[in-house]
């Protein structure tokens, strides 16, 4: 089992950052082009526990590849999970955390996941996995400091 823990402080409001990100629609606007990341359905509703959301994903060579996601828990304004149930990890909890904090929010996600294939899943970890997931989180970090502006402590 992996952990992908970042946070990102960012200038607006509870409702602004929450409104934002937990709009599934919005998933794509955060994704790097490169990953030919499409919703093909579940993304047409305010988000809610128990929503499944299908999307195609080339995370690899420009293999295409479904990934269908559980909305598990949220709760307004501050937490939502998403799940895997279907797609290129043998496990994928995500977790999204908003906290208000003095000039703006702060966003966490905390990842656990789990690979697929073994040893060979393991091998491929340090450095084909890690670090797509590391250039998806700062590619994600680059576009909301574009949308919302950089926080300044």
């Amino acid at each position: 089992m992996y952990t992908l823990h970042k946070t990102q402080k960012i200038p607006v409001s509870l409702n602004e950052a929450w409104n934002f990100i937990s709009t599934p629609k919005n998933l794509a606007v955060i994704t790097p082009p490169s990953m030919g990341f499409v919703t093909l359905s579940g993304d047409d509703k305010d988000m809610f526990a128990g929503q499944i959301i299908h999307y195609h994903v080339s995370p690899l060579l420009g293999l295409k590849m479904e990934w269908v996601t559980e909305i598990t828990h949220v709760e307004d304004k501050h937490f939502f999970v998403d799940e895997q149930r279907f797609g290129p990890y043998k496990f994928w909890h995500h977790k999204h955390f908003l906290k208000e904090i003095p000039g703006g929010v702060e966003m966490e996600d905390i990842i656990h996941y789990k690979l697929p294939m073994g040893i060979l899943g393991k091998m491929v970890q340090p450095f084909m996995v890690k670090p797509k997931l590391e250039e998806i989180f700062e590619y994600r970090k680059n576009k909301l400091i574009e949308l919302f502006g950089e926080f300044n402590d």
